[in-house]
């Protein structure tokens, strides 16, 4: 799997001086009165090397618990934990101490999580580096008192799944902590991050817990990966979703079998990668099977929600792939965040009603004097269906768009019709569907191309929102001629400023 690949240029180091009130509440090798984490808790992903404010991220999404990836060591065969593995951000309250300090004043705390899809692909997930169990338990327990939490996560897969040795120590190494926390008072759970299938763990997975129970080792939560499947079929993620929990459930049983049915699904997790995962479009998580999942999880008592990514809960680059810093799906921004909200507690609360808006296909051409049509889709997304009244705008002079009907009950269909009189000029036009209830509005744009007109033409092939384009290339863009700087994807000519990577070659 690539979900934890980073994908962004450079890892940015986060160095603040943290405030009086951190240093009161973070660091200290005495226990501290830490507050355990909820016993139903949704806590995204954030992505820590983005340079981001995970407090002010958790403040705008009203995600109040966040887990925050990763730790790993800087170099194979080390033993000192790093965020992302930059020596420049080490374990300490100057790294990310004050931002934890104002999630935490805010009613909310962060889990820590080691591992990763590049570490562990690399050799630096602690476990598999390090070969001291001593030191591996060390690193824990310094996460847990410079930040004074009280959950760890071990994200294990690629590589790390199949290092035997590393499995052993990471198990002898929670058992370690574990016991130094009770000898301390000091309250310490452990997550378990795996791969699975629709049906439940592999055996890869199902081996890691093994050694758990036979090292003494307390799992409290084992977080299913319910994404990135690769297995060449077209799923339906929620579907999927509920049958490998199942089948997780199935397998806790064999390995606990003096647990309730209830403590069973009390130890498991839940991670979506929301919209479009590393697969591609046939893996692809909506906002209506974010509801499906909120909703059975909520009845079956699962301990977490989460999803990856908290910096990808957007629509800005809608229509494309797997992402850091989106979905790719139309959305709007927190929508997911909002959703798995009221989970944290216990899932008493139910979703505000909300909608999505989208249109098939998302692209049309056109002559003068000619029409074409799309189909504007609406669904529920959350609670129960509203009316949903519809508008076009964008449309260039001597071009006609209309909307029948001009009002929908969330769930169903209009058609948009487009029409270009004899005037209308050649180009590409965004035209922006917008679709307005009791809760907000959200927008899906169609991207339509005029070709042959009276105006000003262009010959350049259009700017395609989901293409890729490198330094050089040409598109043409509302009537203007365009040259790429460098690569980009999903970046709108004339959007980018003076010294972005759309060079304005004028009118066309």
């Amino acid at each position: 799997m690539s979900r934890h690949r980073p994908l962004r240029a450079a890892l940015t180091a986060l160095t603040t001086a943290a405030a009086a009130i951190g240093l009161t509440v973070l660091g200290g090798g005495a226990a501290q009165a830490a507050t355990p984490l909820p016993a139903h808790v949704f806590a995204p992903y954030f992505e820590a090397w983005t340079g981001d404010s995970p407090a002010a991220l958790a403040s705008q999404s009203g995600a109040k618990h966040l887990t925050m990836a990763f730790l790993q060591t800087a170099s194979r065969g080390s033993c000192t934990a790093y965020w992302n593995g930059d020596s420049s951000m080490p374990v300490s309250s100057a790294t990310f101490g004050s931002d934890i300090s104002t999630i935490r004043a805010n009613g909310g705390d962060v889990i820590p999580s080691f591992g990763g899809y590049s570490a562990d692909n690399g050799g630096t997930e602690i476990a598999d580096s390090c070969t001291d169990v001593a030191s591996i338990a060390a690193a824990y327990e310094k996460v847990v008192t410079t930040y004074d939490i009280t959950r760890i996560d071990l994200d294990v897969e690629d590589n790390s799944l199949t290092n035997t040795a590393g499995i052993d120590r990471r198990n002898k190494a929670i058992k370690q902590v574990e016991d130094w926390a009770a000898a301390n008072g000091r309250t310490v759970q452990f997550s378990y991050t795996l791969p699975t299938t629709t049906s439940g763990l592999a055996d890869s997975g199902l081996a890691v817990l093994r050694n758990a129970v036979s090292n003494g080792a307390r799992i409290d939560v084992v977080n299913m990966m319910t994404f990135d499947y690769y297995d060449g079929a077209t799923h339906e993620m929620a579907t999927d979703t509920q049958t490998s929990a199942t089948g997780l459930r199935g397998q806790l049983a064999q390995l606990y079998p003096s647990r309730t049915d209830a403590q069973l699904w009390s130890m498991i997790g839940i991670i979506e990668m929301i919209g479009v995962d590393d697969y591609g479009p046939a893996e692809t998580f909506t906002l209506a099977d974010a509801t499906t999942v909120y909703n059975w999880a909520v009845s079956k008592g699962v301990n977490t929600l989460s999803f990856w990514a908290l910096q990808r809960d957007n629509g800005s680059c809608a229509g494309s792939g797997a992402a850091d810093g989106c979905s790719g799906i139309s959305q709007s921004t927190w929508a997911f965040s909002h959703i798995f909200e009221p989970f944290t507690g216990g899932g008493s609360t139910t979703p505000a009603n909300d909608f999505s808006v989208s249109l098939t296909p998302g692209t049309g051409s056109l002559a003068p004097g000619g029409s074409t049509t799309a189909t504007v889709k609406t669904a529920v997304t959350s609670g129960s269906a509203q009316t949903v009244a519809l508008k076009a705008t964008g449309a260039p002079a001597g071009v006609t768009v209309s909307l029948s009907p001009a009002s929908v009950t969330a769930g169903g269909s209009s058609t948009l019709t487009v029409t270009a009189s004899a005037s209308a000029a050649a180009g590409s036009y965004p035209v922006t569907v917008t679709g307005t209830g009791t809760g907000g509005s959200h927008s899906a744009v169609y991207t339509l191309t005029v070709t042959g007109g009276t105006g000003s033409t262009c010959t350049t092939p259009a700017w395609v929102s989901t293409a890729i384009y490198v330094g050089g290339n040409h598109v043409s863009w509302k009537g203007h001629n365009w040259n790429a700087k460098w690569w980009t994807t999903g970046e709108e000519p004339g959007t980018t400023g003076e010294w972005g990577v759309w060079q304005d070659l004028g009118a066309c």
